[in-house]
């Protein structure tokens, strides 16, 4: 069974998680610059065997679009284009970032790791593809 790709997109930044083969657990990958982000795809895809994309969807907490919403949309309407034969999962990412930093505190990171954004990208990333690995099991 191929891997998925969770992505928490962001304008400076994107990070990146990937499930293991069976889909069950999400691992923290890396973070990418946005403006890098499809030269590092190519190279992750002709090494992974990845079948969807899981991307997490900015809302507002009363549900409303945010001021990133559509940046996000028109990023994975261009990552649709790129690799339309890949799916695209679109998952809630409200208070990712917040469980990430704590994730990241609980873990007992030194403060001066915990100012790195880029892991709380690549954590955040991670907490968005979990959602969507434990959504898709509680199926089966």
């Amino acid at each position: 069974m191929a891997k998925a790709l969770g992505i928490d997109f962001g304008k400076k930044r994107i990070g990146l998680a990937i499930s293991d083969s069976l889909q069950i657990i999400a691992s923290a990958l890396c973070t990418v610059d946005t403006s890098d982000f499809f030269t590092f795809i190519k190279d992750l895809l002709a090494k992974e065997e990845i079948d969807c994309f899981v991307v997490g969807e900015p809302k507002n907490l009363d549900g409303t679009p945010t001021d990133s919403t559509q940046i996000t949309q028109n990023f994975v309407k261009k990552l649709s284009k790129k690799y339309p034969q890949i799916p695209i999962k679109r998952i809630d990412e409200r208070f990712t970032s917040k469980i990430a930093k704590q994730s990241i505190l609980d873990a007992g990171i030194k403060k001066i790791k915990r100012r790195d954004k880029s892991l709380v990208d690549k954590v955040s990333a991670a907490i968005i593809l979990q959602s969507y690995l434990d959504l898709n099991t509680a199926h089966i």
